[in-house]
């Protein structure tokens, strides 16, 4: 029997990745999608590639919408996920794709989003790798409540946890630079180019430490290390319409050679059925476009002492929805790569 979801904010990028994977997912039965100001009007006019959701009309998001669903998608701009929670029954699977529900420190999430924190839910990034050790997934396991991860977010905490578990990284000196697809900052974004500035040029934003995923990656990645970890982050708006690539670099704890750097993360991600660690190549955002996939390139810089590890994700996929997707599916004890396989096959 198929589970019964609903996906508010359906009428976003997010959303519009969401019903993607739903349409395709074996054991999902899609019931409500709702929108704010989109409400009344039908996904075709809004999603025209999801011919077989066309018809649907987008409803509000109220409470009785969303009722009578096994599992909720919030697709919600940050803020405002927090309301709409309170009113959906505790016995659904409610998984947030926006950032309400990520944050541990309260004062953190006041101090970067300026509201009252709602609380902390379950991390849905289950190749976290942790000091105390195992991985997040063994906490997913029956969850009712999940804050899926932000994009930024999981590109530098998938390409550096490893190494801190390790023991290789300084946490204290971190610098990661991204570069980010124009639907990276969103469908109602602040970020406000028009189509000539960002064609054939590249802006950053969200420069000197303010970034709202700031707090985000420290808090994985001081789980990762068992010590508190500080990151310089800045994302650059690139002329792609989806896709991360981040550049990370970490000063060492100590000189080792690049095979062993390589052989902790190969040891890391053995297992892991979406992360493809390259040896002698680069990552690319082409290589990973529209899958749950993630690349990890390696190289140890001897002059610096410093660690080069770069990622490439497709932000709407492995950056939030398709995330949200293997979070559902450990969730519910079902295989963790259904829905989000290529050609039949887990990348």
């Amino acid at each position: 029997m198929a589970f019964r979801v609903a996906v508010a904010g359906a009428s976003g990028y997010v959303g519009s990745e969401l019903l993607r994977l739903i349409a395709t997912h074996p054991e999902l039965e899609l019931g409500a999608v709702t929108a704010n100001s989109n409400a009344g009007v039908s996904l075709g006019e809004i999603h025209p590639h999801l011919r077989v959701f066309s018809d649907r009309v987008l409803e509000p998001t109220t409470q009785q919408v969303l009722s009578g669903h096994d599992i909720v998608f919030l697709g919600l701009p940050h803020g405002t996920s927090a309301e709409v929670a309170s009113f959906i029954n505790e016995s659904a699977l409610v998984l947030d794709c926006g950032a309400d529900f990520r944050l541990e420190d309260a004062q953190a999430w006041e101090n970067f989003y300026g509201t009252k924190h709602a609380g902390t839910w379950t991390y849905g990034m289950p190749e976290l790798t942790l000091a105390k050790g195992g991985k997040q997934r063994s906490l997913l396991a029956g969850a009712k409540r999940v804050a899926v991860p932000g994009c930024n977010v999981t590109a530098i905490t998938l390409a550096l946890a490893p190494g801190f578990t390790a023991g290789l990284f300084d946490p204290r000196d971190v610098v990661s630079v991204l570069s980010v697809g124009t639907s990276g900052a969103g469908r109602a974004s602040k970020v406000e180019l028009s189509h000539a500035e960002i064609h054939g040029s590249a802006k950053a934003y969200g420069v000197g430490g303010v970034h709202r995923h700031t707090p985000e990656i420290e808090q994985n990645l001081s789980k990762a290390a068992g010590d508190q970890v500080q990151v310089s982050f800045t994302p650059v708006l690139v002329p792609m319409s989806r896709g991360i690539l981040a550049v990370n670099t970490v000063k060492s704890n100590y000189r080792f050679t690049e095979e062993a750097l390589f052989e902790a993360y190969a040891d890391a991600y053995a297992d892991e059925p979406f992360i493809q660690v390259l040896q002698g190549s680069q990552p690319s955002t082409a290589s990973v476009l529209g899958s749950n996939s993630v690349q990890i390139g390696i190289e140890y810089d001897k002059h610096a002492a410093r660690a080069v590890i770069t990622c490439a994700i497709d932000n709407l996929v492995k950056g939030t929805a398709g995330a949200a997707i293997q979070s559902m599916n450990l969730a519910l004890g079902l295989p963790e790569t259904l829905g989000l396989e290529v050609n039949g096959v887990a990348p």
